[in-house]
């Protein structure tokens, strides 16, 4: 599909341009990532088996170390560093789109390209984990005033069984806040940074942009990121490991899409 490129403002700027989209795009992009899946399965399965390991070590170590109710915020905000941990698969499909050979070594020279703002990019996603890993503790302890439960029976009975609705509401509320922030600063910055020499302040603005230009067909790739995290959460991440690639190489072709050619 062709795109008319337009500057967001409505004015000359140096910021890339933002392109407008539509709601097809989204699925567009699950299409074509699951087309580079397909084409580099090896590479691409190798960075959803490392998701898959890490959160099942990260689980393992916090239930043996009796800190189980840390599960349930720190593997939702894991996935807010996600974008990051991603720029392996976003080489793979810019090797794929340009008929370059696919290898394990591009995810380390993709990093060079931009290290000092793609590091700086790594540290803002850090505190934005932090904070709410602070914030999902401090409303833990003040808002939920059962006993701490089984780690059988925690999610049920903390989330599931309507004694703790102010706890559920607002962790719901804040956690939905800080999604959105992430995802408006990450939705395209990451890739933007691993293939054009710009700083992390217009990359990020770049990401707001787009988001709030789009901001419906955006609300759907949200949901659909969601919806596929959800799925590999459920099934014990088992489901990470074809669902992290997958979105991770659809979000290369997102950002393509909405961001005009330098």
């Amino acid at each position: 599909m062709n795109h008319t490129t337009m500057p967001a403002h409505g004015h000359p700027s140096p910021l890339p341009d933002v392109r407008e989209i539509t709601l097809d795009h989204p699925w567009q992009w699950l299409a074509k990532g699951w087309d580079d899946l397909i084409r580099a399965p090896k590479h691409s399965l190798a960075y959803g088996v490392f998701f898959f390991l890490v959160s099942v070590l990260l689980t393992l170590g916090l239930y043996y170390q009796s800190l189980f109710f840390v599960v349930p915020p720190l593997a939702a905000g894991y996935f807010l560093v996600a974008p990051l941990l991603g720029i392996g698969l976003y080489s793979i499909s810019e090797a794929l789109e340009t008929g370059e050979e696919v290898e394990f070594i591009r995810a380390w020279e993709a990093w060079k390209h931009n290290e000092v703002h793609l590091a700086g990019m790594g540290v803002t996603l850090l505190m934005v984990l932090m904070v709410w890993m602070m914030t999902a503790n401090l409303m833990f302890a003040l808002l939920y005033s059962s006993p701490v439960p089984s780690w059988e029976n925690f999610i049920p009975q903390v989330f599931l069984s309507g004694d703790n609705p102010l706890f559920v509401f607002g962790g719901i509320l804040a956690g939905g806040l800080i999604a959105a922030l992430t995802f408006a600063i990450s939705a395209i910055s990451v890739p933007l940074l691993m293939d054009r020499q710009i700083n992390l302040m217009d990359a990020i603005e770049t990401s707001v942009r787009a988001v709030i230009r789009n901001w419906r067909p955006m609300l759907l790739w949200a949901c659909l990121i969601a919806m596929f995290v959800g799925i590999g959460l459920v099934t014990f991440y088992i489901g990470l490991i074809v669902v992290m690639p997958w979105v991770g190489h659809a979000t290369w072709h997102a950002y393509r899409d909405l961001v005009a050619p330098d």
